[in-house]
């Protein structure tokens, strides 16, 4: 945290509505601050732009109005219910989640973050983005805290949901202090590739970022035609397991792309929550061929492996005793920049025979 920002910042922040337009619970873990890191910047005063609700629209799309200057601004946008309007290119970048933080380095945007979070969510970026991505600082280690973001000086946030909620800051309090906030919450592939085209729109780099899709179109697309004739494998997601087993749901973008890597979601049928526990003799009676395991920080694939293994009724699963367990990390099966890599990853894992 920054030990110079000033006595009114704080005096003020508890003074701000602590109202949420939104947000959903992510894996586990996905709620607890970490330890923090370095961001560039302060905050004097409150002030700025005011968020605006709205009802149910798509996360993506885009209206523009009269009176923009040479540059293309001011852009309207859609997203997350409410539009948001961006009156000059932001210069100063929060980027709440790993897959967020990869997005920008994929479109060249890196040097524009000042800050980034959910690290113990990663196992590191992909080679080609691993010097862009580690070279911003972190804002927190786990989570992104309510102080970390209003003193961080940014002008801009790109979001997964769970980073702006109830549990940290809010849009309404990031308005406040003139941060423009752009929650990532994708439910399909358009939805993903809307947001980053309009990442590309907002940034100046919309060549970049329609190139950035249609490649992500293709390699999908590859492995569609590679599957095709074969019947779906069985597909359990376990992000953890004590009172049940911690899954994703059918609404979730993780099971999308299951389906797209030639898999069946065996709980897809769930759709209220993205994320769910069920019973562990739900998941024995529904049998699973492979059992997808997320790689993070802690507990460690290992770890988890052996939960399943000691768990008597999982034990009890023909994948289990057959050792048909796949990983993927955590930040691949976020909606993001990753669809085609986890696409392939996945079925590449599925059908190893």
């Amino acid at each position: 945290m920054r030990k110079g920002k000033k006595i009114i910042c704080r005096i003020l922040a508890s003074a701000l509505l602590t109202a949420v337009l939104g947000g959903c619970a992510g894996p586990a873990g996905a709620g607890n601050a970490g330890e923090e890191g370095v961001a560039e910047g302060g905050v004097e005063s409150a002030g700025g732009q005011e968020s605006t609700g709205g009802q149910d629209i798509a996360p993506g799309g885009e209206s523009q109005g009269d009176g923009q200057d040479e540059d293309g601004y001011p852009i309207t946008l859609e997203n997350f219910g409410r539009e948001i309007t961006i009156s000059k290119r932001p210069e100063k970048v929060l980027t709440l989640g790993p897959n967020c933080t990869e997005l920008f380095a994929a479109l060249g945007l890196e040097d524009l973050v000042i800050g980034r979070s959910l690290v113990n969510h990663s196992r590191g970026p992909l080679e080609e983005y691993a010097q862009a991505v580690e070279s911003i600082p972190q804002l927190n280690y786990g989570s992104a805290t309510r102080e970390a973001i209003l003193t961080s000086g940014a002008d801009f946030i790109y979001a997964l949901d769970w980073e702006i909620s109830d549990q940290g800051c809010n849009l309404e309090e990031a308005a406040q202090y003139g941060m423009t906030v752009y929650v990532n919450m994708a439910a399909t592939l358009e939805e993903q590739y809307q947001e980053i085209l309009d990442m590309g729109k907002i940034f100046g780099v919309e060549e970049k970022a329609q190139e950035f899709v249609e490649d992500q179109k293709s390699r999908i697309q590859a492995v569609q035609d590679s599957l095709e004739g074969r019947e779906p494998v069985e597909v359990l997601v376990y992000d953890s397991g004590k009172d049940g087993v911690f899954t994703c749901s059918g609404s979730n973008f993780e099971s999308l792309l299951i389906g797209l890597a030639g898999g069946h979601n065996i709980f897809d049928n769930l759709s209220d929550q993205q994320w769910v526990t069920v019973s562990f003799e739900e998941v024995l009676a529904r049998n699973p061929d492979v059992i997808l395991i997320h790689d993070y920080d802690s507990p460690s694939v290992e770890e988890k492996i052996a939960e399943i293994k000691s768990n008597p009724t999982l034990a009890q699963l023909d994948c289990v005793k057959n050792e048909r367990f796949a990983t993927i990390t955590l930040e691949s099966v976020l909606p993001g920049n990753r669809m085609a890599y986890a696409v392939e990853q996945m079925a590449e894992d599925f059908y190893k025979e």
